[in-house]
C-alpha cells in the first residue's frame, strides 16, 4: 500500500458496495473494478469470500465491535477504500455507521437488492404492504408491534434459530397458526424456501444467512397491542403504581411525540407511560427513572411484553439518577413532585420548546403543580374518570357509578 493513491471518482473515495449470494457474477463492470483497485477491502468474512477473486488490496473482516475498523478507514481517507455489504447498505445495513465518520459526498453506494427485496419477490408480496424489521443484533419482542391480525412481516434473523424461537414466540401469544415462511440464501445457489405453521414449526438445520416470513393468523383471545393509546391495564403487570388507562391516554396526548424525540419518565412505576410513548413510533425513545428495583424489573418486563424492549431504565433517585442523561424533548413526572430539586433539575435539563406534563394526585401534589403554574405558566386540567360497579353485594343487579380519585395534570412548555 505504497506510492501513488489511484484515482478516486470525483473525490468519492470510499466505495459501499453491495454484493449478493450470486458473488462477483452479480456485480456490475464499475462495481468490480472499485473492488479490485481498493487499497483496503472491508467487509465480512463472507463477502470477502464471495468477491475474493477481486481483492488485490488489503482485506479486512469486520472486528467486534464493528466501530473499531473506523479508524483504519480514516487512514487512508482520500485513497481508494472498499465496504462490502450485504445487499442493500443503507437499509438496516453499515451505511448508518459510516456516515457519521464520512460525508456523503466522498462515498460511493452501489447497492444491490436487499434481503427484503428478495424475499418478498419471492412470496409476490408488496412491500408497502408488509412490516419490515431487523431481528438481527435486537430482541426478539421487537416484533410484537408488527403483530396485528392478518399482518404480513419480513423479519431479517439473527441466526438459524431465530425462525424457531420466533415460532414458539407466536404460539404462546395464541397465533400458533400463523404462517412461517424461512428463506434462506436469497439469490444464491443454495436458495431454500420452506414453509411451516408457528405451531407445529419442524423445519431443522436453517441455515444462519435467512429471512423470516410471517402471515399472522390470531385467535380470539391473542395477545395483540392495540393501535390506539390507553392500552388495556390489565396488559400491565403492575403493583397498584400505574397511570390508569384513561388518564394515561390523556397524558400522552398532552406530551404531543413527535418523530425521533426522546421522553424522560421520572417515576416509571409499571412504565406505562413510556411505553406507549415509544408505541407511538419507531423513531421515539425514552427513559425511565425508578429508584425501587422491584418496579424497574417489573416496568422492564412490561416493555419486553409489549413490543418495546429498547426502553432504557435507569434505577436510582431522581434527581441524582438524572444527570449524564441524554436531553430530553419531553418529560413526564408520575413521581417525586415533593422534592422540588426533582423538579428543577428536569427542568433545567429539557429542551427550549420541550413539555413537560406532571400529574398530581395528593393534596400536597396539586398545590405544588398550583405553585409552578404561577412561575412556570402551562394550564391545568382536572381529570375524574367513573366507572361503574354493583351497589351492594351478593347478586345484585344494580348499579351505581364509582368515582376514581381525581387527577390534577399540568401541562406547560418551556420558552
Amino acid at each position: 500500500m505504497t506510492g501513488e493513491a489511484a484515482p478516486c471518482r470525483g473525490g468519492r473515495w470510499l466505495s459501499i458496495i453491495g454484493i449478493g449470494e450470486d458473488g462477483v457474477d452479480g456485480l456490475s463492470p464499475v462495481a468490480r473494478d472499485l473492488i479490485s483497485k481498493a487499497e483496503l477491502v472491508l467487509g465480512g468474512k463472507r463477502h470477502l469470500a464471495l468477491a475474493d477473486s477481486l481483492i488485490h488490496g488489503e482485506r479486512l473482516s469486520w472486528p467486534s465491535p464493528i466501530g473499531k475498523a473506523l479508524p483504519e478507514i480514516e487512514k487512508l481517507r482520500g485513497r481508494p477504500v472498499a465496504v462490502l455489504a450485504t445487499g442493500d447498505p443503507f437499509h438496516y445495513g453499515v451505511g448508518d455507521m459510516l456516515m457519521r465518520s464520512v460525508a456523503a459526498d466522498e462515498m460511493l453506494c452501489l447497492p444491490q437488492p436487499s434481503a427484503f427485496s428478495l424475499a418478498a419477490s419471492r412470496l409476490g408480496w408488496s412491500q408497502q404492504d408488509v412490516s419490515l424489521v431487523s431481528l438481527h443484533g435486537r430482541a426478539l419482542e421487537g416484533i410484537v408491534r408488527s403483530l396485528q391480525p392478518a399482518a404480513r412481516i419480513l423479519a431479517l434473523s439473527w441466526d438459524g434459530e431465530t425462525a424457531g424461537k420466533l415460532a414458539a414466540f407466536l404460539t404462546a401469544r395464541g397465533m400458533g397458526a400463523s404462517s412461517i415462511t424461512v428463506l434462506e440464501h436469497l439469490g444464491g445457489p443454495k436458495e431454500r424456501i420452506r414453509k411451516a405453521t408457528a405451531a407445529s414449526f419442524d423445519l431443522g438445520d436453517v441455515a444462519a444467512l435467512n429471512i423470516v416470513a410471517v402471515e399472522v393468523v390470531a385467535t380470539g383471545d391473542a395477545m395483540i397491542v392495540p393501535l390506539a393509546s390507553g392500552l388495556d391495564d390489565t396488559l400491565f403487570e403492575h403493583d397498584g403504581q400505574l397511570t390508569k388507562r384513561e388518564v394515561r391516554a390523556v397524558t400522552l396526548s398532552a406530551l404531543t411525540p413527535r418523530q425521533g424525540e426522546l421522553l424522560w419518565d421520572i417515576g416509571l412505576g409499571a412504565g406505562s407511560i413510556a411505553i406507549e410513548w415509544l408505541l407511538r413510533h419507531p423513531s421515539l425513545k425514552a427513559i425511565g427513572i425508578e429508584a425501587d428495583p422491584e418496579r424497574a424489573a417489573r416496568a422492564a418486563r412490561n416493555a419486553a411484553s409489549l413490543g418495546t424492549p429498547d426502553l432504557r431504565i435507569v434505577q436510582g433517585k431522581a434527581p441524582d439518577a438524572l444527570t449524564g442523561l441524554a436531553t430530553p424533548d419531553a418529560i413526564f413526572i408520575g413521581g417525586g413532585l415533593s422534592k422540588a430539586a426533582v423538579f428543577e433539575a428536569a427542568w433545567s435539563a429539557l429542551k427550549p420548546g420541550g413539555r413537560l406534563v406532571a400529574n398530581a394526585v395528593s393534596l400536597a401534589s396539586e398545590a405544588r403543580l398550583i405553585e409552578l403554574l404561577q412561575r412556570h405558566g402551562g394550564e391545568l386540567v382536572r381529570l375524574e374518570v367513573a366507572r361503574s360497579g354493583k351497589a351492594g353485594s351478593g347478586d345484585s343487579k344494580a348499579f351505581v357509578w364509582r368515582l376514581a380519585a381525581p387527577i390534577v395534570q399540568w401541562r406547560v412548555r418551556k420558552s
